[in-house]
């Protein structure tokens, strides 16, 4: 299948682009060494429409489908991964609303939501429960008109700054996928606070804590669609993560094919350009080749997605082949770069400490085999 892009697809990438460039690229290297958060560029994403691309209009957002996001979202990436992780996951905040929540859950969180008034993250990760969610320790007690929940959940992302948190904690039997409930938890929900922060090989400009619950009391109306529906929820959330995550290795290997051809036309060695040499112009033709492959992928999957069609595999798929290829791209963007490419003062020093945790979230790769081969197993 072939994906010529429309006229709006075309006029999103380029407004991303665009925002990108300007507000995001001059400063991602300082936000990366001093651990900042870029709330103000941020604000003027939500004030886009780029932290509720797939939200509908009646809803606040902007509508534009798995496809407009994937390609804005491959942008930001280009000019600042961290920046990137947190669009994608305040617009995957959004998903399990928008299918499962009520009426009244989705006007009162997406539309702040959409429109970046609020930020939002996602818990399930837990010590013991990372790829397997059935290891799932975090309890929730159901009381009169409340919930009543106790444990921890780390490396969450935006968890400090969110808003609105999907929560999947233990309603049920312990060590298995069944009695997983979601819940909507909202900032300064008595019981509920931040934990530690992480101190990350990449990603540095993004915010990932620990989330701690002491008898954290939310209320039944915060229940997301009924009690034990967690596990179903967390695995299509993650369905459409995965195709966050593969447009995010996509802007990253972008940016390592573009630095390696900028430094290949500009550094002599043997009295040539590098970029003369067959090894160098090797090492760039497979990372050019392996990004479009990768992006053929990863539009597919967000084009069965917007219509409505099966998409788990083709998720999978997309997000393995391309942070697979990302990380690919930048071990030979830094080796092209030889010495300087160590260096932190070059962009790809950067990249390739951003890119390498692109095959571990939303699902290691090996999990995505897993995945892949259930789903032609099945067929």
């Amino acid at each position: 299948m072939s994906f010529q892009l429309s006229p709006e697809q075309e006029m999103i990438r380029l407004m991303a682009q665009d925002f990108a460039k300007k507000e995001l690229e001059p400063f991602a290297g300082q936000w990366d060494r001093e651990k900042i958060f870029p709330e103000a560029s941020i604000k003027k994403m939500g004030a886009l429409g780029l932290m509720g691309m797939m939200v509908p209009v009646e809803y606040g957002g902007a509508g534009v489908g798995s496809v407009g996001y994937s390609l804005a979202l491959q942008e930001i990436a280009y000019a600042c991964a961290s920046t990137a992780v947190t669009m994608s996951v305040t617009n995957l905040s959004s998903d399990p609303i928008l299918k499962f929540g009520n009426e009244e859950q989705k006007r009162r969180y997406l539309i702040p939501l959409a429109q970046g008034e609020m930020l939002g993250a996602f818990a399930i990760t837990e010590p013991e429960a990372g790829s397997d969610p059935g290891g799932m320790k975090t309890r929730a007690e159901e009381r009169a008109d409340h919930y009543l929940v106790n444990g921890s959940k780390i490396f969450i992302t935006n968890g400090s700054y969110a808003d609105i948190i999907i929560l999947v904690a233990r309603t049920g039997v312990e060590k298995t996928n069944r009695g997983l409930t979601a819940f909507l938890l909202t900032k300064g929900t008595p019981g509920f606070k931040i934990g530690r922060a992480e101190d990350k090989m990449g990603l540095r400009a993004s915010d990932t804590v620990e989330l701690l619950f002491d008898d954290c009391r939310i209320p039944k109306e915060n229940l997301l669609a009924k009690d034990g529906f967690g596990f179903r929820i967390a695995m299509t959330a993650l369905d459409s993560g995965r195709i966050g995550i593969a447009s995010q290795s996509l802007g990253i290997a972008r940016a390592c094919l573009h630095e390696a051809i900028r430094y290949a036309k500009t550094r002599r060695q043997f009295g040539k350009n590098i970029g003369s040499f067959q090894a160098i112009q090797w090492m760039i033709a497979d990372t050019a080749a392996e990004i479009e492959a990768a992006n053929q992928l990863t539009l597919y999957a967000a084009d069965r997605k917007d219509q409505g069609i099966s998409f788990t595999k083709e998720a999978s798929m997309a997000k393995l082949v391309a942070s697979e290829m990302a990380n690919r791209a930048a071990y030979r963007a830094v080796q092209i770069h030889g010495g300087y490419g160590y260096m932190k003062e070059f962009k790809v020093e950067r990249l390739y400490r951003d890119a390498r945790v692109t095959t571990i979230y939303e699902g290691t790769s090996e999990v995505q085999r897993i995945v892949i081969a259930r789903e032609f197993m099945q067929d």
